[in-house]
């Protein structure tokens, strides 16, 4: 019994692994894509992680979730997690539509952190997305949790998590306004950043030439040529066999 809970166990963790990896694939060609034909790429780094057996016990014993893989899957959704970092606020939003737009991607929840910050001054956006994983005996349903911030919104929420961890989420009133104060900071950083970018390179973003590769118009001209000729042997063939 408890040898086959493990094996279970194992695919069960294996899964989320393999969900996260799924996600990064599509966050990867998204980035390509941006960058190579759009010559503008909003993403800045992607990190993502599952969460350990003992992290996953942890929160079943305290939200008192019964010990079954089914339950699991059910209550906790931030098992697998992927996060994106962007250049700015507006980019945020563009990677997630275009993320949650694609047709295998569900979109379970979204919680805008941004347009409303929790109380501490904590900004992200966080979607709950179900992807299928294909397996050998076929597709398995998974949850991933997405989180999109700014760099500069990362830098916040990493200094706040380090801060919130060593006081066990006791944190002193003054560390509590300091960092409400340096989210305020990190919010007019955000703003000014922007101006900055769009003062260089104007409103459309799309025209940054950030390292994007031009093909080259004679290949382009080739190709169209033998397009052409492909069509017309095509179509004095289709005309031979109705002769």
């Amino acid at each position: 019994m408890t040898q086959a809970f493990r094996l279970q166990f194992q695919r069960f963790m294996m899964e989320y692994q393999f969900a996260v990896d799924e996600v990064l694939t599509k966050v990867s060609i998204l980035r390509e894509e941006f960058l190579y034909l759009h010559k503008y790429n909003p993403i800045e780094h992607i990190t993502s992680r599952v969460k350990t057996p003992e992290s996953i016990m942890r929160k079943v014993s305290q939200r008192n979730i019964h010990p079954s893989l089914s339950a699991i899957r059910e209550n906790i959704s931030d098992i697998a997690g992927v996060r994106i970092t962007c250049s700015f606020v507006k980019d945020i939003y563009k990677v997630l539509n275009t993320l949650t737009a694609q047709n295998d991607i569900r979109v379970i929840q979204i919680k805008d952190y941004i347009k409303n910050p929790k109380p501490s001054g904590y900004k992200s956006v966080h979607a709950i997305v179900e992807i299928p994983v294909f397996l050998s005996d076929g597709p398995v349903n998974v949850i991933v949790e997405l989180q999109i911030r700014t760099i500069a919104q990362d830098f916040w929420a990493s200094l706040e998590h380090k801060i919130f961890y060593k006081y066990e989420g006791e944190v002193p009133a003054y560390l509590a306004s300091e960092l409400a104060e340096a989210a305020a900071v990190a919010t007019k950083l955000d703003m000014q950043m922007q101006r900055l970018h769009t003062e260089v390179h104007g409103h459309d973003a799309n025209d940054e030439n950030a390292n994007g590769q031009e093909v080259d118009a004679e290949v382009i001209q080739g190709l169209l040529m033998l397009a052409k000729e492909a069509s017309t042997g095509k179509d004095h063939r289709n005309k031979g066999a109705t002769q």
